[in-house]
């Protein structure tokens, strides 16, 4: 069973060589990127920004791992809010060759868990593209239900682009 754990700057090299291996399956999903993203370098200095972010409290920047231990992708809480929103949002990318075979899913499952369990929150919400009909698969194999649209809401592949919005809320507290 797939699962993740956090990122650390030693893993900029495997990070690298998964960005580019995957390019071109990801292109059509992800914003642009320099090609400075596509080095150890780049992806070291973008761990130690989640880092720090992390230690501030407002993501959660995990690996996915397959059983074997092998990085196979990326799952994030990003932009965590505390106080009466407590929400945050998640993201998430799996290498071409895990793709459709359950990574997503058990990976976002288990930071469900993370951001309901551990970290207190009432909501975690998602977006897609419109035609990413495989993440949103995944979103609703977790429980998430679509909550509405939001015309040109990320730059995505270039350009502006509608994204469905997605949420789970957690379950009711006693």
């Amino acid at each position: 069973m797939p699962s993740t754990r956090l990122v650390g700057t030693d893993d900029a090299a495997t990070l690298a060589d998964l960005v580019v291996r995957n390019r071109d399956f990801l292109a059509p999903w992800m914003p642009l990127r320099d090609a400075e993203f596509f080095t150890e370098a780049g992806q070291r200095a973008m761990i130690e920004d989640e880092l720090d972010r992390y230690g501030r409290g407002i993501t959660v920047p995990r690996l996915i791992v397959d059983d074997d231990g092998a990085v196979v992708g990326r799952i994030y809480l990003n932009g965590i809010v505390y106080g009466a929103f407590r929400s945050c949002s998640v993201a998430y990318w799996v290498d071409a060759g895990c793709n459709g075979r359950g990574v997503a899913t058990a990976a976002l499952r288990e930071l469900i868990r993370v951001a309901f369990d551990e970290l207190g929150l009432h909501r975690v919400q998602a977006e897609t593209l419109v035609a990413n009909a495989g993440s949103q698969r995944v979103l609703t194999r977790c429980g998430f239900v679509r909550i509405g649209s939001a015309p040109d809401y990320l730059k995505i592949a270039g350009r502006w682009q509608e994204h469905i919005l997605w949420q789970l809320i957690a379950p009711a507290e006693g």
